[in-house]
């Protein structure tokens, strides 16, 4: 199963990702997200980081999830290289999420496309597609 695609868009990028679980996707999202910006195979797991985050649903959860990532970018320099370990909890209708991402300090890397501004909720999904998990995201560059 692929991981990822790219879609066509008029001014954003917009991207599915897929994974056997929901977890999967969600890192899998991450990744594409992070590839719009850097060749994601080349960052070097360098160092660790802890991600939360919630949402009231799971889109919600997703954009919090993505979000993270500009915020490591902006205050750390952080470009992800994967994410170790994640998992996704229900509780009374709250979604949570806790991750540990592995990466390296962006100025170490050649950019190979626009910055990732925000991650937005338009076209946004959360799905099970039979036994696969598919996340559409559409990123602000």
């Amino acid at each position: 199963m692929k991981r990822y695609e790219y879609l066509p868009h008029t001014a954003d990028v917009r991207f599915r990702a897929y994974g056997k679980t929901m977890e999967e996707a969600f890192a899998n999202a991450a990744a594409a997200m992070v590839n719009v910006m850097v060749d994601t195979a080349k960052v070097k797991a360098k160092t660790t980081k802890k991600i939360a985050a919630e949402g009231s649903d799971l889109p919600s959860l997703l954009q919090s999830f993505l979000e993270q990532f500009v915020i490591l970018l902006d205050t750390d320099n952080f470009f992800l290289s994967s994410i170790k370990e994640m998992k996704i909890s229900n509780c009374s209708g709250k979604y949570s999420l806790t991750a540990i991402a592995a990466g390296d300090e962006a100025k170490n890397y050649e950019t190979l496309g626009p910055l990732v501004k925000a991650c937005t909720y338009n076209s946004m999904l959360v799905r099970q597609e039979g036994k696969k998990w598919v996340a559409q995201v559409v990123v602000d560059i």
